[in-house]
């Protein structure tokens, strides 16, 4: 599944073909040759089986908000998933386990959880997206992933024609990443998540978060006050989708934090040494994590900065880079991206990765 970030967006009925800008955040996108929605898993398995003997290149799209088409579109079909609902498969006196289909919209899924006193995704709140999705990109915020939560991912396996249940174990989790994020072998039909029967959240993580709750890294809080919490600060980034503010018409972060290895961070040091020391955190191993948006700004893109065609870095957030004017191109988009990139390159020496998935362009 290629979108991470996005409510399922409102538009036409799916057609034989169409602009996919209609399905996306950034609304960019150029035409696909058919697309066709399921609405459950079944239908979503029988959609790509259908495609592929037809032999067809299959996208699957659900939010729209982790992805970035290019201007020619996909010429093969594209599969909306729409499948929703959610169930409890197994509980006990301090965990729930709820199995989710794979088009529920994510904010929804943590808005129920919240509400019945399951604690888990609290800090993950505001962030728009499929649930399907989120296994993909290994979505996490505030000090929170999925991969903490999730136990199994039921998915369609494309080449040995099945459908099956992927342990989180065997899932190949890291940092924004997993075995399905550059692979189309799996289709996501429904995630598994075990999560605390508990009126308080998880231990907060993250400094910011910690700051705006008015406690201590390492306490915890009412899972409505943190779910609250988080949601004003995503929203005072441009992280929540507001069809009223175009900082809004983004991917979320382009690109991802850099990890480091320790003789890159200590090159990285020196380089800027006139400007002040690079925020960054230790990761497992020798790595450091280092801010992606200290990098971008400090090598001159700051908030609001212009690209063509009214594309420009959102002028919240550092990392958001958006379709401002609701009428630019892809191209011009990815020309600002490199841009950045290559900028924050000259300057530091980090070369930066982008977070979505690139259908039909390339940085």
């Amino acid at each position: 599944m290629s979108d991470v970030y996005a409510q399922p967006t409102t538009g036409p009925e799916p057609a034989t073909t169409c602009e996919l800008a209609q399905y996306t955040t950034l609304r960019l996108g150029g035409p696909a040759g058919r697309v066709v929605a399921g609405t459950d898993a079944d239908g979503i398995v029988r959609a790509v089986r259908e495609a592929a003997e037809r032999e067809e290149q299959v996208l699957l799209l659900a939010g729209g908000s982790n992805v970035v088409i290019g201007d020619a579109g996909f010429p093969g079909t594209v599969v909306l998933v729409r499948s929703r609902g959610l169930r409890v498969v197994a509980e006990d006196a301090d965990t729930v386990t709820v199995r989710v289909e794979a088009g529920e919209p994510w904010d929804d899924l943590v808005a129920t959880t919240v509400a019945n006193g399951w604690s888990g995704l609290e800090c993950l709140s505001g962030i728009p997206g499929s649930t399907g999705a989120t296994p993909i990109q290994n979505v996490g915020a505030y000090g929170q992933e999925v991969a903490e939560t999730i136990t199994s991912v039921e998915v369609h396996d494309r080449v040995e024609g099945t459908v099956g249940s992927i342990s989180a174990a065997d899932c190949g989790f890291a940092y924004r990443s997993s075995i399905f994020k550059y692979a189309d072998r799996w289709v996501v039909l429904s995630v598994d998540f075990r999560l605390a029967r508990s009126p308080l959240s998880g231990p907060v993580r993250y400094a910011e978060l910690a700051r705006a709750l008015g406690v201590q890294v390492g306490d915890q809080v009412p899972l409505a006050d943190a779910r609250a919490t988080v949601l004003r600060l995503r929203a005072g980034k441009g992280m929540v989708l507001d069809a009223t503010d175009p900082d809004t018409r983004s991917v979320g972060s382009f690109f991802t934090n850099p990890v480091l290895d320790v003789a890159a961070y200590e090159l990285l040091r020196e380089r800027a040494a006139d400007i002040g020391e690079p925020p960054a955190w230790p990761g497992a191993g020798d790595v450091v994590k280092i801010s992606a948006a200290w990098l971008i700004d400090k090598a001159g893109f700051g908030k609001g900065h212009l690209g063509p065609q009214g594309v420009a870095i959102s002028s919240k957030h550092t990392l958001a880079l958006t379709n401002r004017s609701g009428t630019a191109s892809t191209a011009s988009l990815v020309e600002l991206a490199r841009e950045i990139r290559d900028g924050v390159h000259h300057r530091f020496g980090v070369t930066l990765h982008p977070e979505p998935i690139l259908i039909n362009c390339t940085l």
